[in-house]
């Protein structure tokens, strides 16, 4: 815990330590702190008298979670992609056809594919990848959304009451995402997607919007985020840089590996955000990097590092090469820009 941050504690000195004996009693030693704060909050839910709708609310959400947390669990060192769609896409549809292509060539690779389980694009994407390599997060709802039949009996399969735990989980645990053309829910679920690349709340990840050859839905969305959103200045021009659109299954393919040709992941130590990779770029090219991306750092460039010291205390990627900057964290699709140059720069 932070040294500058609060306890969260329920006030009551009595409360607080049956709480922690509770803690004892489940013999917990890992992420005390964590588990205490959750316990606190049930506490103060209590205090509060809070309508029983918004406990159930509370209840429904955190159940969902910890199943779906116990899902994923033993893929943690799996790379995943997710596959938004429309659950109305026919078997027939070209559609089809394309996001079971996709997920065939991913599978092929390594690559679990996550879909909201459903018929349609979920279905196909179970379908080409094979349910030994699916999870599926499914939606209770009153019409349309049962599991797919390939997944409705597997282990794999978590059903969810709520959008909002649900897109959590279809977002949280992939390292590439799939959008095919599809309705309301597959365009709430992209902009989601995007919202929370562009405000850096969600690790930089691969985006692909995926249409079949001569469709015209992406580039009609494309056509209105440059032609209303960029011009209007209610988001960066830069912005597209999240996305790539294709029609082509071994470009959307390509696009989601090749994002982990080089960089592996970001960390924020203070104010310092770290890019772990596989390897340091040349001198000669972090000059150039330094250069182009000024705009980014707060001060000073781009530079190679050896882990830092709270990389170090938690043994976290002690293994990879990495650089550092003083990232604004603002301009997060600059900073995707820069993890391009940093997956093709030698």
């Amino acid at each position: 815990m932070s040294p500058n941050r609060t306890r969260y504690r329920t006030g009551d000195p009595e409360i607080d330590e049956r709480l922690t004996a509770l803690l004892d009693a489940l013999d917990v030693h890992e992420n005390r702190d964590q588990l205490m704060e959750i316990l606190t909050s049930v506490a103060l839910l209590a205090d509060d008298e809070t309508d029983r709708l918004n406990l159930k609310i509370t209840n429904s959400a955190l159940k969902e979670m910890r199943l779906a947390f116990k899902v994923f669990e033993p893929y943690v060192d799996v790379p995943k992609v997710t596959m938004f769609g429309s659950a109305r896409t026919l078997p027939d549809d070209p559609l089809y056809a394309q996001a079971r292509n996709l997920a065939i060539a991913l599978a092929d690779e390594g690559w679990m594919v996550v879909t909201g389980a459903g018929p349609g694009i979920m279905a196909a994407g179970v379908e080409g990848a094979g349910v030994d390599k699916s999870i599926g997060i499914n939606i209770r709802l009153p019409f349309e959304q049962d599991p797919s039949p390939l997944l409705a009996h597997d282990p794999k399969l978590v059903d969810m009451k709520y959008f909002f735990t649900r897109k959590l989980m279809l977002m949280k645990e992939s390292a590439g995402f799939a959008v095919l053309p599809g309705g309301f829910g597959t365009l709430d679920e992209a902009f989601e997607l995007l919202t929370l690349l562009q405000t850096g709340k969600a690790a930089p990840a691969p985006v692909v919007l995926l249409d079949v050859p001569g469709g015209t839905y992406w580039e009609s969305w494309d056509r209105f985020v440059r032609d209303e959103l960029a011009t209007r200045g209610v988001i960066d021009p830069n912005d597209h840089n999240f996305y790539l659109i294709t029609d082509n299954v071994e470009a959307a393919s390509a696009e989601i590996r090749g994002f982990y040709r080089n960089f592996h992941s970001v960390r924020y130590v203070g104010d310092t955000l770290v890019i772990r990779l596989q390897k340091a770029p040349t001198p000669s090219t972090l000059e150039r990097l330094s250069a182009e991306f000024a705009d980014i750092c707060t001060k000073g460039g781009i530079e190679v590092t050896e882990p830092l010291p709270a990389e170090v205390s938690t043994d976290d990627r002690l293994d990879l090469e990495r650089v550092k900057l003083a990232f604004d964290k603002h301009h997060h699709a600059r900073l995707r820009e820069l993890i391009n140059e940093l997956n093709v720069s030698e």
